[in-house]
């Protein structure tokens, strides 16, 4: 709210009362209709609609609405600020991202193929893109079962980076996710700020615009021509295949130790060279709840490594040995999750 100074009143003391009682009695009317425009149901099931509808609204929206904006990320005391653009025509999408902060690094993309360009070294990554959650996306699906798994509530409006905003509280129902509050703009539907939160409500990490523009015509062919001009640098394709673990004897029985989780991708990454010179390959299977995610990660015992586990804001991370392979656990869950999970985990020679 803005401060007042009683001295740059007009002096007439008529004047100056009327101006007062004036500006009180239009302060009260806004707080009212504001308080009426934004006020929750009383009805939980009219409230789960809501909030499910609007998770959705959130989720289309990181997908269709053309947005050039700034938004800063803070994990506990480290802040970086990124560049993004984002245009959506005719069913394409075309987006640029770019760090602001410390060693640079862009990140393009048409579609599902993603290009992240280093250019100290001329060089660029190509991968198809794995998940659609990255802020300012929400949802890893647009699924409102995540409903079942988090109580949700609407608290009253707010502005945030000019705009008026949604404001949405999700509150997990167990111990194995985070909380989550979100503002998202009421007409677009756009998010605009995403917080974590722990089991008593402090805050792990955020996402906010700083400043954006919704709305704003395409710039598309500025992102193509980026990309083309990458043509001559060394272009490296991490080698992902899709797999099933349970064809190598792996199952993961995670259904009654933590309900929600589903698998959502199973694929073998060849990550790195062994000593011997051998690729390493990995085994890896994601899982989400529809808005928290996490990866195991399940990779032959050829390196030395050693248990253990740590976090870093809403990350959690988790090493196990098992037998001749190493677990890691790595998600924005809690770490009673991934102990959950990795508990859960077995292995059978499959049969020849």
């Amino acid at each position: 709210m803005q401060r007042l100074s009683i001295e740059s009143l007009p002096r007439a003391p008529i004047g100056r009362t009327v101006f007062l009682f004036a500006l009180l009695l239009a302060t009260t009317l806004q707080s009212q209709a504001w308080a009426q425009a934004s006020a929750p149901s009383n009805d939980p099931l009219i409230e789960r609609r809501e909030v499910g509808a609007w998770l959705t609204k959130i989720h289309r929206a990181a997908q269709t609405q053309n947005y050039i904006g700034t938004f800063v990320y803070q994990r506990g005391s480290t802040m970086r600020s990124s560049k993004i653009s984002h245009f959506a025509e005719k069913g394409n999408e075309y987006e640029a991202l770019e760090t602001l902060d410390g060693r640079q690094r862009r990140i393009l993309r048409q579609n599902e193929d993603v290009y992240t360009l280093i250019p100290e070294q001329k060089t660029v990554f190509l991968e198809k893109r794995e998940s659609k959650d990255s802020f300012p996306a929400l949802l890893a699906t647009p699924n409102r079962d995540v409903l079942d798994y988090y109580a949700p509530k609407v608290l009253p409006n707010e502005r945030m980076a000019g705009f008026d905003c949604m404001v949405i509280e999700l509150t997990p129902k167990d111990e194995y996710r985070f909380g989550y509050r979100l503002w998202a703009d009421r007409n677009t539907g756009l998010l605009l700020r995403a917080q974590t939160l722990d089991a008593e409500g402090h805050l792990l990490e955020q996402a906010a615009f700083s400043q954006i523009s919704i709305g704003v015509p395409s710039e598309k062919a500025r992102i193509v021509h980026a990309i083309q001009a990458t043509h001559g640098w060394h272009i490296i394709k991490p080698q992902i295949v899709p797999v099933h673990l349970s064809d190598a004897g792996w199952s993961i029985n995670i259904d009654k130790k933590v309900p929600g989780f589903k698998a959502v991708r199973e694929v073998r990454r060849t990550m790195r060279s062994t000593a011997d010179g051998k690729p390493l390959e990995v085994q890896q299977v994601v899982y989400s709840d529809g808005m928290a995610g996490l990866s195991v990660f399940i990779e032959p015992a050829t390196r030395e490594r050693k248990e253990g586990h740590g976090s870093a804001g809403a990350t959690n991370i988790l090493i196990k040995r098992y037998g001749d392979y190493w677990l890691t656990l790595l998600g924005e869950v809690p770490q009673v999750t991934l102990q959950q999970f990795a508990s859960s985990i077995e292995h059978k020679q499959p049969a020849k």
